[in-house]
């Protein structure tokens, strides 16, 4: 199916810049997201946004959807999608969700003639913005290889992990690392600057040593030492913390349904819910650096 456009739902952090990079690609994108003030960013930037009533699902060529949790995105199929594609029509779910919604959601879509792909993301608002995200896909080979022409105008790494919900397991995996990662900075940098490091030194020290990682150079949390990451622009995100408390969520239900034992992963997890809960999950995930070095929870 070659006519009709690419309609993008949800505009947010990384569904809006997703979409713009998409669409100076050369695609005929439509955007759409229930938040007012999302469509006028996304218009504002160049877009074509809609209401969601006004989604052209009937017409689309491809829906990618860019949602905040699983039931988001089974209520979105339901109510607007699922029953309004035309038959053939591509589903990309670029969301984090659960595995088993995933499965689900692609089982149903299958059954009415459509072909779903998971493929949720790493990269942040930056690599969106930049058609250098990394995406993680699971789907048909068929409907990857249909996929594939938009994933690589966003991204510059898309791998294939197998069938539907291979990408969200990737994804789970993949960012329990991250969480568990991120703490150890966080945590590394809190003991530096106690005893008395500078802090900028020390982050030369580990970019070209052992504790090299993605973290520690784009989300070094240490305010002036990076200075296009979050905590140098006031901890806006970047990744939410109530983002990461949500995939280490969802890393910890998919290690459950194996049986597979994340001790650290689990903490994680823990740690991350306790600071959305007390403090508010909308900076970036790094301003856990606070908590950690005032020992306001200790």
């Amino acid at each position: 199916m070659s006519d009709g456009p690419v309609v993008v739902i949800g505009l947010g952090t990384m569904g809006r810049p997703l979409a713009l990079t998409l669409t100076r690609a050369g695609f005929d994108v439509v955007g759409s997201d229930v938040s007012p003030e999302a469509l006028k960013a996304f218009s504002s930037a160049g877009g074509r946004g809609v209401s969601l009533e006004q989604v052209p699902v009937t017409e689309a060529r491809a829906v990618v959807t860019m949602l905040p949790e699983g039931r988001d995105v089974r209520q979105l199929y339901e109510s607007a999608v699922l029953g309004a594609a035309r038959p053939g029509t591509l589903l990309i779910d670029c969301s984090t969700i659960d595995v088993s919604t995933t499965a689900a959601l692609a089982a149903e879509a299958s059954g009415q003639g459509l072909e779903m792909v998971d493929a949720p993301v790493s990269g942040g608002p930056e690599g969106a913005a930049s058609g250098a995200l990394s995406f993680m896909v699971g789907g048909s080979e068929d409907g990857v290889e249909r996929a594939m022409p938009y994933l690589q105008a966003a991204g510059s790494r898309v791998m294939w992990f197998g069938p539907s919900g291979s990408g969200q397991a990737a994804k789970a995996c993949h960012n329990l690392i991250v969480g568990i990662t991120g703490l150890a900075v966080f945590e590394g940098f809190a003991l530096a600057e106690a005893l008395g490091l500078d802090a900028a030194r020390f982050h030369e020290l580990c970019s070209g040593a052992a504790a090299a990682c993605w973290t520690l150079e784009h989300r070094c949390p240490v305010p002036g030492v990076v200075a296009d990451a979050p905590s140098s622009n006031g901890y806006e995100p970047g990744f939410a913390a109530a983002l990461m408390a949500k995939d280490l969520r969802l890393a910890q239900q998919a290690a459950g349904s194996v049986g597979c034992a994340t001790e650290f992963g689990s903490l994680a997890a823990e740690r991350f819910a306790a600071f959305v809960e007390r403090y508010g999950g909308s900076r970036d995930y790094s301003a856990i650096y606070q908590i950690i070095r005032s020992g306001a929870d200790s």
